[in-house]
């Protein structure tokens, strides 16, 4: 029976969530090119979060856990696996202390309003993954801007969306090069439970009454550690978290 108010809702929530990027673009380019940096930051915070508030028209419950576990004053990498493209408005809002930037490609960073207009001018950086050393030089610019002002970098070291919950292997190459350039930054494993069943169907109808989780795991020390070995230990403690 869920099929047929799936049809409704989703329309209900994709109208919405288009007015929200709509209404906020404009916002965001006022706050940017008026107000600054921290305007324009707090205005894509409220923005996802309007948006995680929107999952409740699919009748969706939303459960934040763990970030009591974050310090203050400290750079951040974000090791998460993901699920689909509805995973960016939980850390963007769950991690909202901590100046979250992504890595994002190229495909991204135009013709998208709101969601591109932050890509290109809140911090996160754009890479070619067909340019290897592109990629590199990026990587090691977000790094050196995490070190010297405690904020964090959010990747996703399966590389693509796991559709069906399953966590793909993790790749340790992009946390390596951060690491290069923020070295004392922790790694804190993000657990992302749910969103692939929100498009378990495709992106219409979206799934209802789906419960999604979003929990910070305990923090890894880097140390001296090689990062293969380290990003052993956030896949392992991401799939325990996820019960896989």
């Amino acid at each position: 029976m869920r099929k047929i108010p799936a049809y409704p809702l989703s329309v209900l929530f994709y109208l919405v969530f288009g007015i929200l990027l709509l209404v906020f673009h404009p916002v965001q380019l006022v706050c940017h090119r008026i107000f600054g940096y921290e305007s324009h930051r707090r205005s894509v915070v409220i923005l996802n979060y309007l948006i995680i508030k929107s999952f409740v028209i699919l009748g969706s419950k939303v459960r934040f856990k763990g970030f009591e576990k974050l310090p203050e004053k400290r750079p951040l990498i974000i090791v998460a696996n993901h699920q689909s493209a509805w995973d960016i408005p939980p850390i963007v809002w769950g991690f909202r202390k901590h100046h979250v930037k992504f890595i994002s490609k190229r495909s991204l960073a135009r013709g998208i309003p709101s969601i591109s207009y932050n890509l290109r001018h809140g911090g996160s950086i754009v890479i070619d993954r067909h340019n290897g050393q592109q990629a590199i030089r990026e990587l090691l610019r977000l790094g050196q801007i995490i070190e010297k002002n405690n904020y964090s970098a959010c990747i996703f070291p399966e590389g693509t969306r796991g559709k069906t919950g399953k966590v793909k292997k993790f790749q340790p190459g992009g946390i390596r090069t951060l690491l290069k350039a923020a070295p004392s930054a922790l790694i804190v494993p993000f657990a992302i439970d749910g969103n692939y069943k929100l498009i378990r169907k495709g992106i219409f109808p979206l799934a209802i009454g789906c419960t999604l989780t979003y929990s910070v795991l305990d923090p890894v020390e880097p140390g001296q550690d090689d990062a293969a070995k380290l990003v052993a230990v956030v896949e392992k403690r991401i799939r325990d978290g996820l019960g896989l």
